[in-house]
């Protein structure tokens, strides 16, 4: 008789995603509560460059689940953009967050910049009124993106980023990221763990610069990121592993369009998740 595998015992666990406070569609407490709905054990909610919906993701999240607090921070590293997912461990958070402040600032300078540019080449946007609707959210090229769409001049947001917003492009300004070995450093100082957000985005030069700044403090790899098939998620695991790097495990859900809420880990890959955190 052929005998059945043991089914292998998972933990649901989502470490990037995002709400209205950044470029998400959703209030922080509508994606708190669908980490509820979705039994996410270990849930962080991670705008860009803000924690603001925090504390209220983590209140309508509750259940007596593990929640953090965390942000996806925007950085430069050999002029490309690479984004690095911060979890606090309990230290003194608070610095982070006031050198976040100022860098939401100066992604509002910067979409003036970039509107000007792309002004110069017929392409006009209301980045006045978009900054007004905006308040006190962290903006960025996704919110000109949205706007072309609605003007017809774009059709979607790839599309935008293709023709426009690329890095380096006609919609492309300095000066909003910190550079990776600054941030890196600033996450040292407060105690923060710290990961490697959607790797495929760096592609091949991922390797070398996990290697080279590891011993600064970045050594996690978002290995199970939601989009990612098994080919793909097996090829950042390898390297996790080699390189002696922890798992973390996120959706990156943006809308209700986007994949549900929740990664399930292999148990030995949360338990291990979860002593890195220290959670």
């Amino acid at each position: 008789m052929r005998r059945q595998s043991a089914t292998v015992p998972r933990v649901r666990v989502d470490l990037h995603c995002h709400s209205t406070c950044s470029d998400g569609t959703d209030a922080p407490e509508v994606v708190g509560a669908l980490a509820r709905e979705r039994a996410v054990e270990l849930f962080c909610l991670t705008d860009h460059d803000t924690c603001a919906g925090s504390a209220a993701a983590t209140a309508a999240r509750g259940d007596g689940a593990t929640v953090l607090r965390g942000v996806e921070i925007s950085c430069d590293h050999e002029n490309h953009t690479i984004h690095v997912l911060a979890f606090d461990t309990g230290g003194a958070w608070h610095e982070l967050e006031r050198q976040l402040d100022e860098m939401r600032e100066a992604r509002r300078r910067r979409l003036r910049v970039i509107a000007a540019r792309l002004a110069q080449r017929g392409v006009r946007l209301d980045v006045e009124g978009l900054l007004a609707a905006a308040g006190t959210r962290s903006v960025g090229r996704p919110d000109l993106a949205r706007a072309m769409i609605e003007q017809g001049l774009v059709r979607s947001m790839k599309e935008a980023f293709d023709r426009w917003l690329f890095d380096g492009g006609p919609g492309d300004a300095p000066g909003h990221r910190l550079p990776l070995a600054e941030a890196l450093a600033l996450g040292r100082a407060v105690g923060a763990r710290m990961s490697l957000a959607h790797p495929h985005q760096v592609g091949d030069r991922a390797g070398a610069m996990l290697q080279r700044h590891r011993g600064d403090g970045l050594d996690g790899i978002e290995a199970f990121y939601g989009q990612y098939d098994p080919g793909e998620r097996a090829r950042w695991i390898k390297m996790a592993d080699s390189l002696g790097l922890v798992c973390t495990a996120g959706s990156d859900r943006h809308t209700p369009d986007d994949l549900a809420l929740g990664i399930d880990l292999p148990h030995e890959r949360a338990s291990r998740l979860r002593e890195w955190l220290g959670a």
